[in-house]
């Protein structure tokens, strides 16, 4: 009726289930949830089939049909397993109806999926994601079920049930002629437009008459002549079961668009069609029908999302009263005033105030775990893992790290404020109140509402709440009141069930079982590592291993539901000689040592409520003392890990220095006991290292320096270690009063300077000239005594004064240079720096060169000539970095008509990293430090003007198949073919199994914004090609060359060079063809990893459509590139914009309300329109039995795709609220159809 245009609104399709947020421990999905307790299953939404899941619904619970479906056997329907096998005739379209009826029925799960079912109706993914009219669906599913069940007992299913007859007749005035039609319906379609109900919908349609007069005449067949005549309808027959369809959408021919009729429209609970019906005489029971579901669809005419209300006939679920109906007035008032309150002070960002205020406003203080999730959805709007989770992860996780806030309760099922827990006079009543609901024996059926996954509890008098708004009713099912209910069919859910279903559900149902008791097995069970005291000492007041090996921890792996004194009667078992008290205190591995925190000393708290998570340490010992040594625990007593320092006075082969040791104390102690315990007398200073000093001296070869530590006052001594703000790593000088007698130590004040042999060191200088340099007699070399702070510009005149290089001509300058790992020369150091900020290291070789050093805001640069790089035209300069290219060039080009060539026609271009000359410099007025031009970069003097910007500069070669050439072509042609090899250079090379040759044929300057097309006529100007006949640009091929080789053929012959990547000294091949190029298509195809959700490497498929683009051809076209047999190959197309797959198949049998017709299958036209460029994935169905296409990358662009979908919903909604956003751009409608085979 309306195809798609009823799109999914985000997250109204989608029900959270309760295991939201939860997942097992390496990463595994959680098993389904349970039943909720109204003990009924909702169904998967996959994306939009709400209104599937509505309808499926209102199936199941009408128990006529669902008994006849299960009448149905194996020996009609045959078997599911048999579908594959060449032959078999078996009707899965009921089948898998009726293994759907069976799980909603019988398996305990809180929704059930309808993914195999949409598979037998012939849908692809990408159906389950587009939503469709519900009564569009009625009709063609029920067209499907009586094809599919034709020769079988059910064939008449439909037509018992729903089938009835309407009688049209036509009055003459004149004779009293009467000429009546039948004609069956399915269900009836009513207006809403102008009515105010359905009784009066169906009085204008069965009652009132319409009359042909005036202008509008009857011809009438007995007079025969134009009459005037009334026309009008009856129902004839009435079905078991009535299905009202109400017109809620419209069009307004003024606006030219849908819109949805909102207004008040009433319906009876219980109607009598006695009026409407054409024989009246029978009893009021014939023709009383009772309303059993409504349809409600929410939303407008472009976008919206079904539900259903469903009278529960048979009693199958646990009908309890809404939770604000069991409330009194006041508590009612109170809880609003709480919920707005809380509602206030709410930090929609902060995940702490929002649990809390969620447990706050709930009746028993607390919220079951399972449920927590879906209350935080219903909240926010959005559930944890999408908007918590990446910042606090699981939801588990962060109420463990915040166990001083929440409780766990009822054997930890639940969670609950610390500050306020339930008690057990609430949680009796609560369990009080809960045996009164489920033991209410109350008669007669009651309504639920069935939303997607969520199954809820509702009052009739909520119907009327559907009469009118954006969530109206949709679509009503009525029932005789004649039909009743066998006694034995009554809170039976197996009543009529086939036994093999019935095992079925038994075998699901142990397995669901099992599941569900090892993902709560594996998400509970915590890794605990003990640390027995036997194995300790105390240290410095900090725990320290005994030995150095592991034998002291235990690795133990246990059950965080169970109690602390469960946890320590195991541990006891494992530790049989133990002796005495068992204290568990947790602790915590620290650098320093073992520190310990809070002991365990409720036996009767879970494990989970104290706090106790996965890789947690305890310590376990008596409580007192370890090894006679009394243990401090807490945060203040945290120990320190501390860097001792202590003169070394040097041996014969190592000089005077510092060594230093690490020691561990505890973060109470003093530093007067620090002092005593590392036993040094009171008169010791201790001292820690000054803010601008280094712990220590620096290594070989980095920058050196003298170090400065602080002495500590005799205050100090008093104070704690924490309070001195000492932390680990922090270096402690010890020193004795007469240290100060060495050189090594200097104390100003309360400074101490350490002053040891590695702060002073000594740099290699060697004087290499630039001539003669591979005389070694002409090398000379120095050691100058340097120190990180000294300047190079004094270790380079120690050096020149001791290679007694004063003596040279005047005016000769000098720098200092490195060199790497090669022996190459690196740009002169920044004299004016000193060796530390220079990164010079110590103890390395400078060399010596004549030539100038650049200063701090200089640069030195190489420049070479020519177009590559070449020994003899290589020269220095050192410019400013904030000099312009065209300065530079200008400069150098006064050098080269000095030096080399004459003319200023000459541009700078950059040396890649690969030694290659690169791009120009386009910019000639930015700054060297703009273009980020580094020192010692190479640059090189190109001759020739500068391109134009946004030109490119292309070589053409032409391809030239030798075999054909020798035997066609015209005699203008085979001219070109020999021309002298001046006129350009060939090259012969294999191109596949022809011998071909590349003929450079010239160059052409294009701009970057010029098409291919452009590009191509632009070739054929050449003088090379002068000759040569081509009709028009598609008969010509270019391909982009890399290594000499054509490599990419480019297509489109509209799109531009510079979306094709083009750049300037690209090589071009042009291939001259004998038929139009758009013949061929260039396909992306990527095959499918075998069991994995991912494909291998890309590879490009040149597919030829000149004789046939159906899907066999293309399927033949891969079969023989990949080498596979054509039936084992499963295709789809990529639809990168929506991140599916749309699967491409044979299939085309289909049933719809358009007529049936066989389209010529062409993959270039509609649905896939396949174009260069696109990608195939191809599934080889003989190692792989996965048939999805989906992967990771795809899931992740859906979610996106999700999220701003639901930003663009709410920003729609915002613009209409201020009168804007009129025009909501809609999707193209698409057909809705179910394929069934052939049974007759």
């Amino acid at each position: 009726m309306f195809g798609n245009l009823f799109e999914e609104e985000e997250d109204e399709g989608f029900a959270s289930t309760s295991n939201k947020g939860r997942t097992a421990k390496g990463g595994e999905e959680p098993p389904p949830p349970p039943r909720g307790r109204s003990n009924l299953c909702g169904i998967k939404n996959q994306g939009g089939t709400c209104y599937l899941n509505s309808l499926l619904q209102t199936l199941l619970f009408t128990p006529e049909f669902r008994e006849e479906l299960f009448s149905l056997g194996p020996e009609e329907l045959g078997r599911l397993e048999d579908k594959d096998k060449p032959g078999a005739k078996v009707r899965v379209i009921p089948l898998e109806l009726q293994r759907l009826f069976a799980r909603l029925l019988l398996i305990d799960h809180q929704s059930a999926s309808t993914t195999d079912l949409t598979d037998s109706f012939g849908w692809n993914s990408s159906e389950g994601t587009n939503q469709h009219d519900v009564q569009e669906l009625n009709r063609i599913l029920f067209s499907a079920l009586e094809h599919s069940l034709v020769d079988t007992s059910g064939s008449t299913l439909i037509q018992r049930l729903y089938h009835g007859t309407i009688v049209n007749s036509i009055v003459c005035k004149e004779c009293g002629n009467v000429s009546q039609r039948k004609e069956d319906f399915l269900d009836l379609t009513v207006c809403v437009c102008g009515v105010s109900s359905l009784e009066e919908a169906l009085w204008n349609m069965f009652v009132e008459e319409e009359l042909f007069e005036g202008n509008n005449l009857y011809r009438c067949a007995q007079c025969s002549r134009l009459v005037t005549a009334a026309k009008s309808a009856k129902l004839e027959q009435l079905p078991p079961f009535i299905t009202m369809s109400l017109l809620r959408f419209s069009f307004d021919f003024a606006k030219c668009e849908r819109y949805k009729e909102t207004g008040r429209y009433t319906f009876p609970l219980t109607i009598n069609l006695r009026p409407f019906c054409e024989q009246s005489d029978a009893e009021d029971s014939d023709f009383t029908y009772e309303l059993f579901s409504v349809i409600i669809h929410k939303g407008g005419c472009y976008g919206g999302h079904y539900h259903v209300y469903i009278k529960d006939i048979d009693e199958l679920g646990l009908w309890e009263p809404p939770e604000d109906d069991c409330k009194p007035k006041a508590q009612k008032k109170i809880e609003k005033e709480v919920k707005e309150s809380s509602e206030q002070n709410l930090q929609e960002d902060d995940p702490l105030s929002i649990i809390t205020a969620i447990i706050a406003q709930e009746s028993s203080k607390s919220v079951l775990l399972d449920q927590l999730g879906q209350k935080l959805l219903d909240k926010t709007g959005s559930s944890w893992s999408k908007r918590f989770r990446k910042h606090y992860g699981p939801i588990g996780k962060f109420l463990q790290s915040h166990s001083d806030v929440f409780i766990l309760v009822s054997n930890g099922s639940r969670v609950a404020l610390k500050a306020n827990p339930p008690s057990q006079v609430t949680d009796t009543s609560a369990s009080a109140s809960e045996q009164t609901v489920t033991s209410d024996p109350s008669q007669g059926s009651h309504w639920f509402d069935l939303n997607d996954s969520a199954v809820t509890s509702i009052r009739e008098s909520d119907i009327e709440k559907q009469f009118q708004g954006k969530e109206s009713a949709y679509m009503l099912f009525y029932r005789k009141t004649q039909l009743h209910r066998p006694g034995e069919a009554l809170n039976n859910p197996q009543y009529k069930v086939p036994t093999q279903l019935i095992q079925m559900a038994q075998d699901e149902n142990r397995r669901l079982q099992q599941m569900r008791e090892e993902f709560e097995a594996a998400n509970n069970t915590v890794e605990l590592r003990l640390h027995l005291a036997p194995f300790y000492k105390m240290v410095d007041g900090v725990l320290q291993p005994v030995g150095e090996d592991q034998s002291g921890s235990i690795n133990l792996s246990f059950d965080r539901r169970k109690t602390v004194g469960d946890l320590r009667i195991t541990i006891y078992h494992k530790q049989e000689l133990w002796e005495g008290d068992m204290a568990l205190t947790v602790a915590k591995s620290l650098p320093a040592g073992l520190h310990l925190y809070n002991t365990l000393t409720d036996d009767g708290v879970s494990l989970y409520g104290a706090g106790i998570h996965t890789n947690t340490d305890l310590f376990v010992w008596n409580g007192m003392e370890v090894c006679g040594s009394a243990v401090q625990t807490g945060a203040e007593w945290e120990p320190v890990l501390l860097t001792v320092v202590r003169p070394f006075l040097g041996s014969e082969n190592v000089g005077p220095g510092l060594k230093r040791e690490a020691r561990g104390f505890a973060g109470g102690a003093t530093l007067g006991e620090v002092r005593e315990a590392l036993g040094e007398p009171r008169e010791s200073l201790l001292c820690q290292e000054h803010k601008r000093g280094k712990v220590g001296g620096q290594g070989a070869g980095e920058g050196g320096g003298a170090s400065g530590w602080r002495v500590f006052p005799p205050d100090d001594m008093q104070r704690t270690l924490k309070e001195l703000s000492l932390k680990d790593g922090d270096a402690l000088l010890v020193l004795e009063p007469h240290s100060f007698d060495s050189s090594v130590f200097t104390r100003n004040g309360d400074v101490v300077t350490v002053t040891t042999p590695s702060d002073c060191r000594w740099l290699q200088v060697e004087f290499r000239p630039l001539i003669n340099r591979d005389e070694e007699e002409l090398r000379k070399t120095v050691k100058v005594p340097a120190t990180g702070n000294m300047l190079l510009s004094e270790v380079k005149q120690r050096a020149i004064e001791e290679l007694q290089l004063l003596e040279e001509p005047s005016g000769s300058p000098y720098c200092l240079r490195q060199v790497d790992c090669s022996g190459k020369l690196l740009p002169p150091v920044f004299e004016e720096l000193s060796v530390r900020d220079a990164g010079v290291r110590l103890m390395t070789t400078l060399t010596l060169c004549p030539g100038n050093a650049p200063k701090e805001s200089q640069l030195f640069l190489h420049f070479t000539v020519g177009s590559a790089p070449s020994a003899g035209m290589e020269m220095d300069i050192i410019v400013e970095k904030t000099c312009t290219v065209k300065e530079v060039r200008t400069f150098k080009n006064k050098i080269l008509v000095i030096l080399f060539f004459s003319g200023t026609s000459w541009h700078l271009r950059r040396l890649d990293w690969c030694e290659e000359v690169g791009e120009p410099l386009m910019d000639e007025d930015a700054s060297l430090s703009d273009l980020k031009i580094s020192n010692g970069e190479t640059l090189v003097v190109t001759e020739g003007l500068l391109p134009p910007k946004g030109f490119l500069k292309l070589s053409v070669w032409l391809f030239m198949d030798l075999r054909s050439n020798c035997t066609e072509g015209s005699p203008a042609e085979q001219r070109m073919w020999e021309t002298d090899a001046t006129d350009g250079f060939c090259a012969p090379l294999l191109h596949g199994e022809n011998m071909v040759e590349l003929r450079n044929i010239g160059k052409v300057e294009i701009s970057d914004d010029a098409m291919l097309e452009d590009l191509k006529t632009q070739v054929l100007t050449l003088p090379a090609l002068q000759d040569v006949c081509v009709p028009v640009t598609s008969f010509l091929r270019v391909w982009q060359m890399d290594g000499g080789r054509p490599t990419r053929i480019l297509r489109g012959q509209q799109v531009t060079l510079r979306k094709l990547k083009l750049t300037s000294e690209t090589d071009l091949c042009v291939q001259v063809l004998l038929m139009d190029l758009p013949k061929q298509v260039l396909l992306n195809v990527k095959m499918g990893v075998p069991g994995e959700r991912r494909y291998y490497p890309t590879e490009e498929l040149v597919w030829d459509t000149s004789k046939d683009s159906s899907p066999r051809s293309l399927r033949t076209s891969l079969a023989a590139h990949y080498g596979l047999s054509p039936d084992s190959l499963l295709l789809a197309k990529h639809q990168p914009e929506k991140h599916t797959w749309e699967e491409i198949s044979n299939w085309t049998q289909q049933f719809s309300k358009k007529k049936k017709k066989k389209k010529a299958e062409s993959l270039l036209g509609p649905p896939f329109n396949l174009r260069d460029g696109d990608v195939i994935g191809i599934k080889n169905l003989l190692i792989d039995n996965n048939r999805d296409f989906i992967t990771e990358e795809d899931q992740q662009g859906q979610q996106r795709l999700r999220e701003q979908a639901e930003q663009r919903r709410k920003g729609a909604q915002a613009a209409a609220s201020n009168g804007a956003g009129k025009n909501k751009p809609r999707k193209v409608e698409v057909p809705l159809s179910i394929s069934v085979g052939e049974f007759r």
